[in-house]
């Protein structure tokens, strides 16, 4: 589709379309059914005798017309007998290798029958919003990042307020906050495609001026993007050195260690697209060893009740007051800055337009490398896994994401304790950990015994280098005296998520059935990028690390965001490469299995 910058937008994008107010056919030629068809089409019939009529003209009719000139149509009238106003179009394009059409139909929210033009819920436009934001950010040792993205109230003023982090190498990070023209699904639509320009140009020259100036040119060509407001920035973690440009956005909150504030200067310049080749003005600035930089959109100036200043004073005050916490920089805390900045914003009717807030504090000290030297015995591997967990969250790492890393260090921890020293006296054991400037984390587990290769049918033993390879982004060993394994691994931090406006209604609960063969994993609820990684876990430890047949059961699953497709793609390479084949319950017609096909993945797995 054009705009979408890769796969994951092209999923979410799938979802966005599922929970669009407006309904949304694709209608095979042959027998003119629906191939696809959303939630609000699937309300009003999907059949082809159940196609509602708009200006007293059947809509079935409409495509015969449609596909007959090869030209498309728009049509405004009543929708059914003496319903609210409507807008059909209807376009010609290829559906399932045949040609076909797309229909969109829109109605009149504020006159509409909800019993046949259903409200669409705030829980599926928060879902679309919040599966298009970044679902980590990059975890640097000089720099704490925290995410906040809080809907408005009303659904039907929700936009496409939006944040991003993107990491340069050196020790650099962009960031990124912006606010989209326009509510609900189509702003967020607008938002995905935005945002994955700007990341694709900061991959290609990251500088402020030619990141503005592609975005401004990529706003210009799309209609709905025209207008968007946005502030970029470059800061070196290292050095405190930011340099920043904006287009139509106010400027960022700086907090300096002692508690003062300020507000960055800014040149003021047009919105994307508003005036095509428009300059973009660069500033500098340094954020200082201990201060906060705080970008947002423009809702977090909503409580200053329609005037500009009064909501900048409170902003400021908000966030001092929630930096001067005594615990709010610390590790576990601080992922939560964004979110009660933007809580302490809230009126008391809500949110009047969405807030978007993040936060990047400048840290004072920096944490010292890991280094653990014991016996190896299993009696001292809880001891082991302790230091480890709280180096990890000294580092600012959640408890969700410290998950796999531990699992995998625990492995190669665990298969020293148990075989390095087999037959002998038990000997020493070093555990090494650090970070890099740009949270690339290294760990080591080293011995000086011998290494015992994994069978190919290990039982329960043997399997520990398998699954370090499948939660790790790198595995080494090397024997040389002993046996040193290096794991490598870029460290993130998952985005809290307001308690009010969930990115899912209830998120996902992940079960593993061992009463069957092979064993299932279970899931039901939205898998977004936490349910993901609860997936990842599950479906690794029921397949002993990949190298025995599991089953994946998705009947029950809602939302099947792009992280849930990377984990079947990555469990189903594994299975390839070992010799079995994932099967994958997904029923037809079904938003999972849909995804799947879309996707490409039905020929990797035994997709039923």
């Amino acid at each position: 589709m054009p705009g979408l910058p890769g796969d994951a937008d092209a999923v979410a994008l799938l979802a966005a379309m599922e929970a669009a107010p407006s309904a949304i056919y694709c209608l095979a030629a042959a027998a003119l059914e629906p191939v696809w068809a959303n939630a609000r089409a699937r309300a009003l019939g999907e059949p082809r005798a159940a196609l509602p009529l708009v200006d007293g003209r059947s809509v079935a009719d409409l495509v015969d017309g449609v596909l007959r000139s090869g030209r498309a149509e728009t049509v405004c009238g009543p929708l059914g007998h003496g319903g609210p106003p409507a807008t059909l179009v209807v376009r010609p394009m290829p559906v399932a290798g045949g040609p076909g059409a797309l229909v969109v139909l829109e109605a009149d929210a504020d006159e509409v029958d909800t019993s046949v033009w259903p409200e669409p819920q705030p829980d599926a436009v928060a879902q679309v919003q919040s599966s298009l934001l970044p679902p980590s950010l990059p975890l640097l040792p000089g720099v704490r990042l925290s995410g906040s993205y809080q809907r408005a109230t009303s659904v039907r003023d929700a936009g496409g307020d939006w944040y991003d982090a993107v990491p340069l190498g050196g020790g650099r990070l962009a960031l990124v906050v912006g606010d989209a023209v326009g509510h609900g699904v189509p702003a967020a639509g607008a938002m995905s495609r935005l945002r994955g320009a700007m990341r694709s140009s900061a991959q290609r020259d990251p500088s402020p001026a030619a990141v503005l100036a592609a975005a401004d040119a990529f706003a210009a060509q799309m209609d709905d993007v025209e207008g968007a407001s946005v502030f970029y920035g470059i800061l070196d973690a290292g050095t405190g050195a930011l340099t920043y440009t904006a287009a139509g956005h106010p400027a960022p909150l700086v907090v300096r260690a002692d508690g003062s504030t300020s507000f960055l200067t800014l040149t003021p310049r047009p919105p994307l697209g508003s005036l095509p080749e428009a300059p973009a003005p660069v500033r500098t600035a340094e954020l200082d060893l201990g201060a906060t930089l705080v970008l947002f959109s423009d809702g977090a100036l909503a409580a200053g009740d329609g005037d500009p200043e009064a909501g900048l004073a409170r902003l400021a005050d908000v966030t001092g007051a929630v930096l001067d916490r005594p615990d709010a920089l610390e590790p576990e805390a601080s992922a939560g800055l964004a979110e009660a900045i933007a809580e302490g914003l809230r009126s008391p009717g809500g949110w009047p337009d969405d807030v978007a807030v993040l936060v990047a504090h400048r840290r004072a000290g920096s944490q010292d490398p890991l280094h653990v030297e014991l016996t190896a015995v299993p009696a001292a591997l809880p001891g082991v896994r302790r230091r480890f967990s709280a180096w990890l969250t000294g580092l600012g790492m959640g408890e969700q994401d410290r998950v796999g890393v531990m699992v995998a260090v625990g492995e190669a921890c665990a298969n020293a304790a148990e075989h390095a020293y087999r037959g002998t006296e038990p000997g020493p054991m070093w555990v090494t950990a650090e970070v890099d400037v740009d949270g690339l984390l290294t760990v080591t587990v080293r011995d000086q015994g011998s290494w015992r290769p994994p069978d190919r049918d290990p039982g329960d033993r043997g399997r520990g280098l398998l699954i370090m390879r499948q939660l790790v982004d790198g595995v080494s060993l090397v024997e040389d005296g002993g046996t040193t394994v290096t794991m490598n691994l870029r460290l993130r931090r998952s985005p809290e998520v307001g308690t009010e406006h969930p990115p899912s209604a209830a998120g996902a609960s992940v079960s593993v059935d061992r009463d069957v063969e092979p064993p299932a994993v279970r899931i039901a609820g939205a898998v977004d990028e936490v349910g993901a990684e609860h997936l990842r876990i599950r479906l690794l430890e029921a397949s002993h690390g990949g190298t025995g047949p599991v089953q994946l059961d998705l009947a029950e699953a809602t939302v099947f965001s792009s992280a849930a497709v990377r984990v079947v793609l990555a469990v189903a390479r594994i299975a390839r490469d070992e010799g079995w084949r994932l099967p994958v319950h997904a029923p037809e017609g079904g938003t999972a299995r849909h995804v799947l096909q879309v996707s490409g993945l039905a020929g990797l797995v035994d997709l039923r």
